[in-house]
């Protein structure tokens, strides 16, 4: 199978994704929706119910299974791009199933529920662990980013932006800064561990782009900026 992206995504045009496969590969695509072209033979795609917890976990009742030899073309919505990962047999990785975008034959899924504290602060009950030998297509807004986490050393990321972290790796929901600066940012993760955590650069564009563009008057930013709680309080 082989994969080919077009240009990187942006906020107006989106991308384009092409889907190569051979005679014996098969893919599951969880948003069938997204196929704009394909060709090969009509037979080579079947479209099935997913399970409960898939309708559940994407709002989707239908997912498309695609057989080589064949050919077919996904495009994503402007904002988002996709990144194929290959897994191993040792991978522990975890995964928020939501942005899950295909899936390789061979691969093996297995539920992992969260503790309650983070399931009532992220809203997520389970994590998604992918193993077997294949590829997974993960959707994100923005670039992915990869970083090492440490035993001792903790790694703070917007809890918002986590895409896949190890299962060895021990998480605790968090804020940091002084008291001002903790008071303007979302619930992020404390990480320590071994092994790399996922993340996308792009979840905040939207706001950037808000605040830049906003012109509303300095003293009313003041004032939304240094009262508690002023970005809802004042509009």
């Amino acid at each position: 199978m082989q994969i080919s992206q077009g240009h990187e995504a942006s906020m107006v045009t989106g991308q384009a994704v092409t889907f190569s496969l051979a005679e014996g590969d098969k893919i599951h695509v969880l948003h069938p929706q997204q196929i704009v072209a394909y060709r090969g033979s009509g037979t080579g795609r079947n479209d099935r119910l997913m399970n409960i917890s898939g309708m559940y976990r994407k709002h989707k009742l239908i997912k498309s299974e695609i057989s080589g030899p064949c050919q077919f073309v996904t495009a994503l919505p402007p904002g988002f791009s996709m990144k194929s990962i290959k897994l191993e047999k040792e991978s522990d990785l975890l995964y928020d199933f939501r942005h899950l975008f295909f899936y390789s034959e061979g691969i093996q899924m297995q539920t992992k529920i969260l503790k309650v504290k983070n399931m009532l602060i992220t809203r997520d009950a389970i994590k998604m662990k992918f193993s077997g030998n294949g590829v997974i297509g993960i959707l994100t807004q923005g670039q992915v980013c990869e970083q090492e986490l440490h035993p001792t050393a903790p790694l703070y990321v917007d809890a918002s932006s986590v895409i896949a972290y190890p299962e060895n790796a021990k998480l605790e929901l968090t804020v940091y800064g002084n008291h001002l600066a903790s008071q303007h940012m979302n619930y992020h993760w404390k990480m320590t561990g071994r092994g790399t955590v996922l993340f996308q650069a792009g979840r905040e564009n939207r706001k950037l782009e808000s605040d830049i563009n906003n012109d509303e008057g300095l003293f009313k930013r003041i004032l939304r900026e240094v009262l508690p709680f002023g970005n809802v309080l004042i509009k």
